[in-house]
Order: C-alpha cells, then structure tokens, then sequence
C-alpha cells in the first residue's frame, strides 16, 4: 500500500478533527454551565459571562450536599462491588471455556452475549415487583446483583478471548513440576491473562458506573441510590428554577472519574483488546 497523498492526509485530519468535535463540544457546553449562576443560566452564549464555582460548592457543602455526597458514596460502593465480583466470576468461567471441551460450551458464551445486549427495561419491573417483596428495594445489595446481569455477561466474552490466547504448555510444566491445578492457575494462568483481566475489570466498572434506569427504578432514597439517579431529583432555589448549574457541575464530578481511568490506562486497555482480539 502507497503513502497517502498530502490531500488524502488533509481529508483523514479533518474527519478525525470533527469526530473529536462532536464528541467534546457538549461535554465542554456541560463544564461550562457548571461555571453559570442562576441568573447567568439564561445566557445563550458558550462561556459564563462571570465565572462562579457556587454550584460546586452548593453539590458539596450546600443544599445539595446531602444528596450528591450520598449517592456518589453509594455509586462507588455498588460498583466496585458488582466489578470486583463480575470480574472473579467471569475469570473462572472464561477460564472453564477456553480450557475445557463440554457439550453446549458455544451456547453459554453465545448466551452471554444475548444477556449483555439485553434490553434492560424489560428486566426492571419484575425485579422492582420481586426486591419489594424479599426486602431488596432500595438496597446496595439491591443494586449489586441487577449490576451483575450487566457486566457479568460481557466480562465472561471480553475475558474469554484473552484466556483463549494463553499457552496452555505452561500451565502443563507448571503441573509437571508439581504445582496443583489450582497452584498453576493462581500463580501461572492468572498473571498471563492479567491484561485481560485489568481491561475487563474497568469495562464492567463504566458499565456499572453509567446505569441509570437501575438506579432510578430500584431505588428511592439516599440509602442506596446512585449518582445517576440522584441527578434527576436535584432542585433548583425555587419551585420555578431549574438545577442546571448543579446538575451540571455533578455531571462533571462524577465524569473525571471515568475519564482519567481512561487516560491513565488507555495503553493497557488498548493493549489488553488488541491482544485478545489477536488471539482469540
């Protein structure tokens, strides 16, 4: 293949220019809003005509402290709860896939698939009928387990591939020099897939992270409901007013989270979906 012509490269930087465009103007017009007062809020232009950092203050020491600090505790909770047990389940069933031959093997992977893609309102009214009943309404645990029909299933496929990639020979010398299968899948298996493992784990953790219709269904109170949903119940100064600034400015916080795990790994992310697509 020939080097791209100088008009070819001009045409390939401004589709990549407007694609970044797209995707950071409204969350740049997000940050900006976060910086308006309330009477600055009807302003049409981009920037904030005086900068202001009341609805920062207001989400962690005003009126709106009480319900932004609350759920951002519960969201990091329920989380790193769901992620930690999606990703120690989906590693010993990904393990089982790729390293052991049984009847229906495609059907189980296939099947995760068809969960992760799930429509997930469907699921919400059964449960929110079935948490009301056994005392899992509004609930971390509550949270937890709808959490893991999301990142369960698609940590199961993504890990998989990076498991189907491993040589096997080295867990076979493992067991040759005495290690047990256990030993050889701890001390062998495991840090060969670490990659995997680390780019599954923060996949399920967006996932989760993100959910909305959740959190607003099976939830109602500060006991267990997460930012996402704690969002939509933010009130302005007044009936009448409308808490864009600090929803704005919540919108922020909670999204610098996800944003530097993705600039601080984005090589190893990168890095562990390429290998297991390669290999897989």
């Amino acid at each position: 293949m020939g080097a791209m012509s100088t008009k070819e490269k001009l045409g390939w930087y401004l589709g990549a220019l407007l694609i970044v465009l797209y995707a950071v103007l409204p969350v740049a017009y997000i940050v900006s809003m976060s910086f308006k007062s309330e009477s600055d809020l009807a302003n049409k232009k981009f920037f904030p005509t005086q900068w202001t950092t009341e609805n920062y203050s207001g989400i962690f020491a005003g009126s709106g402290s009480d319900l932004f600090l609350p759920a951002l505790r519960n969201s990091v909770i329920t989380c790193l709860i769901a992620t930690l047990i999606a990703v120690v389940l989906a590693m010993f069933a990904a393990y089982a896939i790729a390293r052991l031959n049984f009847p229906g093997k495609r059907v189980v992977l296939t099947s995760a698939l068809a969960v992760a893609v799930f429509p997930v309102i469907t699921m919400v009214t059964p449960l929110f009928n079935l948490w009301r009943r056994v005392g899992l309404y509004d609930t971390i645990p509550g949270l937890i387990i709808p959490y893991l029909a999301l990142t369960l299933p698609i940590s199961i496929w993504t890990m998989s591939a990076f498991f189907r990639g491993i040589p096997w020979d080295m867990e076979q010398a493992a067991q040759v020099d005495g290690a047990t299968s256990w030993q050889a899948f701890r001390k062998v298996i495991v840090p060969l897939a670490a990659p995997g493992v680390f780019t599954t784990a923060i996949i399920a953790f967006f996932i989760a992270w993100n959910d909305f219709v959740f959190g607003i269904s099976l939830t109602s109170t500060s006991r267990a409901q997460p930012v996402p949903a704690a969002l939509s119940s933010f009130t302005g100064s007044s009936y009448f007013v409308q808490p864009t600034g600090a929803i704005s400015a919540a919108a922020v916080i909670v999204t610098i989270p996800v944003v530097l795990l993705a600039l601080v790994f984005q090589r190893r992310i990168v890095a562990g979906l390429t290998n297991g697509a390669v290999k897989g």
